[in-house]
């Protein structure tokens, strides 16, 4: 098997750099997640149960190391910055819509410490300074507005994602004025 997985590697090594660069869109960076993805299937390389899946497998792993990456780099992974070809993301939009709209329904200081977190990445403590707050009191300012967003969120909508966080299922329980704008500010997993 192991030969198996090395000859599949010469294979797609080449093409998987370019779908790794295309997402990344550097070069070094793009090396250093290729080779990584060759250490991660080496060492699991016993977990692969079909060979002839071994192709879709390698880009699997890509994916999910894509995504490592931008979790190391940021606070919040921007999806508008990762580009899956023909992957479609109108419910995540739909509801990246929906929260931008729910989020202005709060009460103020709820609202503008979603808005300082979130939109403008301000840490609590920076918030904490900026609103002449206690510290636990900025995060529980945050926390708390993040609960009345989802109540919110919950009441009006039924939604289901995938384990990657993107909207496998979104209806309303209540009607949408949703126009699927793509923007993502507002991070369903910060929720």
């Amino acid at each position: 098997m192991q030969t198996s997985l090395f000859n599949s590697w010469i294979k797609v090594q080449e093409e998987l750099k370019k779908f790794v660069l295309k997402r990344v869109k550097d070069n070094d960076l793009a090396e250093d997640i290729v080779q990584d993805v060759f250490l991660k299937l080496h060492s699991k390389y016993d977990q692969l149960r079909d060979v002839d899946k071994i192709t879709g497998w390698i880009f699997q792993v890509a994916r999910n190391s894509i995504i490592d990456q931008f979790r190391k780099q940021a606070r919040h992974i921007n999806p508008s910055d990762l580009d899956w070809e023909g992957e479609e993301h109108a419910l995540n939009n739909c509801v990246a819509h929906c929260l931008r709209e729910l989020v202005k329904t709060l009460p103020s200081k709820y609202r503008e410490a979603l808005e300082l977190t979130e939109n403008q990445n301000m840490s609590q403590g920076q918030l904490a300074e900026t609103l002449g707050i206690s510290y636990s009191g900025a995060k529980s300012r945050v926390q708390r507005a993040r609960q009345k967003l989802k109540e919110k969120l919950d009441e009006l909508y039924l939604i289901e994602s995938d384990k990657y966080g993107n909207i496998i299922r979104c209806e309303d329980r209540k009607p949408c004025s949703c126009q699927q704008e793509p923007d993502f500010r507002m991070a369903l997993a910060s929720l």
